[in-house]
């Protein structure tokens, strides 16, 4: 069976990367190249909707595609646990599904996995993310997963020693974990979680050096949206990496 897929957020890097492994693949066709211009109605007959647009954007393209029975996959940053929880009392567990992924990378998922192992071990956390100049928001959703991973990780040891957090520059706290937000031209995508402890530390980083990390993640997100019942947060899901939902 041919998954037909619409594309909104089509003219951007992300999108016309998906277009691109869309065409290339047997089981996958595109059914509509939608941008910020175009009428939602496209939507229509589509069997899974791959939104990546902008924060701001993103619930709205969410709510339209479920209020036509279509499954969703996300892949646009600002889904925090809030909007999260929201969209899961409109889901509850069943079909059409919406599957969010911050970041399409099994590095990256790997990464946030291991921080999450790490993470009852260490009273000091921060994390240092870093992305282009063009990124919109911050922090980017793959820090604030991450962050809230290990909030949920130490909830039988207590939140991390974040002291001063009346200071900015110490970084902006999400589930108690203070992160900095890089960005710059010259940079393309990097994590870094730094775990602080008596005479030690340790860093996880993962760096990003071409769009061709997410590819695999992107065609594994789109067959598996197409069944999907619930809300699914995260590619590590998908790979059953162990981490909560």
């Amino acid at each position: 069976m041919v998954i037909r897929v619409a594309v909104v957020g089509a003219t951007g890097r992300m999108g016309r990367l998906a277009q691109r492994l869309i065409d290339e693949s047997d089981d996958l066709a595109l059914h509509a190249a939608i941008s910020s211009k175009d009428s939602l109605d496209a939507l229509a007959g589509a069997d899974v909707v791959f939104d990546v647009t902008v924060p701001a954007v993103s619930p709205g393209i969410v709510n339209a595609a479920l209020d036509r029975g279509i499954p969703v996959l996300v892949g646009t940053s600002g889904w925090t646990a809030e909007r999260i929880t929201t969209l899961r009392r409109r889901v509850q567990d069943a079909a059409p599904g919406v599957v969010i992924i911050p970041n399409f990378s099994l590095g990256s998922a790997l990464a946030t996995a291991f921080s999450v192992l790490a993470a009852p071990w260490f009273d000091f956390i921060e994390i240092v993310e870093s992305h282009h100049a063009g990124k919109v928001d911050s922090p980017s959703g793959t820090a604030i997963r991450t962050a809230e991973l290990i909030g949920e990780a130490r909830a039988n040891v207590g939140p991390v020693a974040a002291p001063h957090a009346d200071q900015r520059a110490r970084g902006q706290q999400v589930a108690s974990v203070p992160i900095h937000s890089l960005r710059h031209d010259g940079l393309s995508a990097r994590q870094e979680v730094v775990f602080g402890g008596t005479g030690e530390t340790l860093r996880l980083v993962h760096d990003t050096h071409s769009d061709a990390s997410y590819e695999a993640g992107i065609l594994l997100g789109l067959r598996a949206a197409a069944n999907t019942e619930g809300v699914i947060v995260g590619l590590d899901r998908l790979l059953d990496l162990g981490l909560p939902r």
